[in-house]
C-alpha cells in the first residue's frame, strides 16, 4: 500500500441541516466563467433543484478532485450545480477555467455560510483560518433537502453514486 504524505484527520461531530430540513439562505458573489453577482440562494432555486457542494479552497486537492467527478459524471447537464468555498471570486474564475467547470460557484470569504451549515472546519496548523469541511447538500425548489452528506475526516468525499440517487429521485 503506498504511503500518505498527509495524515488522514477526524472531524468533530457537526450539527448541519439534514434531509427534510430547510436549507438556509445566503447571498453570496456567485461566481461563471464570464463574471460574478450577488446572488441568493434562493434565487438560484426559483430555477428549479440545486445540488450546493461545499469544497475546500480552489487549489487544494480535494476540490479538483470532486470537481471533476463532477464534470466526468455530467451532473451539470441535470441540474444546477453549484459550488461553495472561501476562495476568491478570481480563484474561483481560474478554477472554472482550468478545471471546465460547468458550474458557478459561491465565493465566502469569511466562511459565514459554512458557519450558518455547520461545517466549519479549522484548518491544522494555520491559526485563524477556517473552511467548510467537504459537504453535498441537494435541495429541491422548495429549499427543502433532500440529500445530506458532510465530510467527517478529512480528507473525505461524497458517495457519488448516492448524490446521483438523490437527484434523479427529484
Amino acid at each position: 500500500m503506498a504511503e500518505l504524505d498527509f495524515d488522514v484527520v477526524e472531524l468533530d461531530e457537526t450539527d448541519h441541516p439534514a434531509a427534510g430540513d430547510e436549507a438556509p439562505d445566503f447571498v453570496r458573489p456567485l461566481v461563471d466563467a464570464e463574471a460574478w453577482a450577488d446572488t441568493a440562494l434562493s434565487d438560484v432555486l426559483d430555477d428549479g433543484p440545486v445540488v450546493l457542494v461545499f469544497h475546500p479552497m480552489d487549489g487544494a486537492f480535494p476540490a479538483t478532485y470532486v470537481w471533476n467527478e463532477i464534470r466526468d459524471r455530467g451532473w451539470t447537464d441535470e441540474i444546477a450545480v453549484v459550488g461553495l468555498s472561501i476562495s476568491t471570486p478570481y480563484a474561483h474564475k481560474r478554477l472554472i477555467a482550468e478545471r471546465g467547470i460547468d458550474a458557478r460557484l459561491f465565493s465566502d470569504p469569511q466562511n459565514g455560510v459554512a458557519e450558518q451549515y455547520g461545517i466549519v472546519n479549522d484548518l491544522d496548523g494555520m491559526a485563524g483560518v477556517a473552511e467548510p469541511r467537504p459537504a453535498v447538500f441537494v435541495i429541491d425548489d422548495e429549499r427543502t433537502i433532500q440529500y445530506a452528506w458532510v465530510a467527517s475526516e478529512w480528507p473525505d468525499f461524497p458517495d457519488y453514486d448516492d448524490v446521483e440517487t438523490a437527484i434523479d429521485a427529484l
